[in-house]
């Protein structure tokens, strides 16, 4: 086993219902830094951090060779597995982005099902899933068992009526979980009610977003999630407190 596969099989058994992995989502080798230094074992890459850190917009204003520079960084500066939000694609192909992702260290994945080079329409749920299936079929032809987070935007974006939007976004999640998906991602706040019916409905362990400093890793155990995930608010929190810091100095 090499040491990719091996931190890939070891970012996967962190996966655990009722015990979840909190994944800091950081955007360069000082950020990974701090979070490993505060004793956290694995992170996760965010697309919308990184994309603040160089001064380009989110929603793929970066390129796919712009993410996997910083990867680079980040896996040359910490020595955890590393996962990356890799948007909807960027445009590529799914073997191209398997194998970079692995050649720049990393072993996890974000595949959402917003397209935004196609003016951000959402993914068929099929659509996605087929996606996701490429990716898997890609990571298999490795040796690295890149774990698979997909996502849906259902609830972020609003999309539909919200009487059957959950179970929209379990229909669509379950047919990406058999297409080879290790872990599913419903991004949004919830009320634990909709997290509930999410983590108990859903076939394999779940992502959830949390803030910092308003939610708590017990709260998401009682609800199931196995996975959780800050998405751009540590970075939003960090620059408030600079703020703060900075303010007197005027």
């Amino acid at each position: 086993m090499t040491e990719l596969s091996s931190k890939a099989t070891t970012l996967l058994e962190l996966h655990q219902p009722g015990n979840p992995v909190i994944l800091p989502t950081v955007w360069d080798a000082w950020s990974a830094n701090l979070a490993v230094s505060a004793g956290f074992t694995a992170l996760t890459v965010g697309s919308h951090p990184v994309s603040d850190s160089i001064g380009k917009p989110d929603n793929e204003g970066i390129t796919f060779d712009e993410l996997t520079t910083r990867i680079r960084q980040i896996t040359a500066a910490v020595d955890v597995p590393i996962s990356v939000d890799i948007e909807s694609g960027y445009g590529e192909d799914p073997k191209a982005l398997i194998e970079g992702l692995i050649a720049a260290g990393a072993v996890g994945l974000n595949i959402e099902d917003t397209v935004h080079s196609e003016g951000g329409r959402l993914r068929e749920a099929q659509e996605h899933a087929d996606f996701v299936g490429a990716l898997r079929a890609a990571s298999d032809a490795t040796d690295v068992h890149v774990v698979i987070n997909a996502r849906t935007d259902l609830f972020v974006k609003q999309i539909g009526d919200e009487s059957d939007r959950v179970d929209r976004a379990i229909q669509r999640l379950k047919l990406a979980a058999q297409a080879g998906a290790d872990v599913l991602y419903p991004v949004g706040f919830h009320d634990d009610a909709t997290q509930k019916r999410l983590t108990a409905e859903l076939p394999l362990p779940v992502n959830a977003i949390g803030h910092p400093t308003k939610n708590s890793k017990s709260a998401f155990a009682e609800l199931g999630v196995a996975r959780v995930s800050f998405g751009p608010i540590f970075q939003m929190v960090l620059a408030e407190r600079a703020a703060e810091v900075l303010e007197p100095w005027k």
